[in-house]
């Protein structure tokens, strides 16, 4: 196994530790300290994102195994983040929804693409997406006061989710031959 695909395992094996200190009350631990533990874990766990990325492309280690396991630790890990969040209170349930569905849907788009041949890979689109949505985590852990960080949080909510959308919409209209033409 090669050093990205070590780094999207990694990712993966940081999201239960990520969610026992988000959602599992730690005995001698503040709940501000044991968020902010969750916090650097999710932001970790979003630079190996970045780097297995970078490391595979740079120097021609990209794999099967990288294709489908990379997209699928991200989700994983801004999902659960999500979920996390609503019990907390920082994020509406229903925005949550949409984005999960939004990625259920492209997974199973990318699945029946597979069964016919066709590799679709992320977009642009696709990718401001899920940045938007880490940065939109990260400030909504990090559980600021006031108005502006209010305003700031509900900025980033509606920004990941109207992204979310435009790239669904995206994939959709890109790929629109690939149901046409399924086996």
């Amino acid at each position: 196994m090669n050093l990205p695909n070590k780094l999207t395992c990694v990712r993966m094996a940081m999201i239960p530790f990520f969610v026992i200190f988000m959602m599992v009350p730690i005995p001698g631990l503040d709940y501000m300290v044991c968020r902010y533990i969750a916090l650097a874990i999710f932001i970790i766990a979003s630079l190996t994102d970045m780097l297995d990325g970078k490391i595979a492309r740079k120097y021609n280690l990209v794999t099967d195994f990288g294709k489908f396991m990379d997209p699928l630790a991200d989700k994983l890990l801004v999902c659960t983040a999500m979920i996390c969040l609503i019990d907390s209170g920082d994020l509406p349930a229903w925005v949550v929804i949409i984005i999960i569905a939004r990625e259920f849907i492209i997974s199973g788009f990318r699945l029946v693409a597979s069964d016919n041949g066709i590799v679709i890979a992320a977009s642009w689109w696709g990718k401001i997406k899920t940045v938007t949505q880490m940065v939109m985590i990260i400030f909504l852990m990090l559980k600021l006061p006031g108005q502006p960080a209010y305003i700031i949080g509900q900025i980033l909510i509606y920004a990941a989710m109207i992204l979310t959308v435009i790239s669904l919409c995206d994939y959709l209209m890109k790929n629109k031959g690939v149901l046409a033409n399924q086996k």
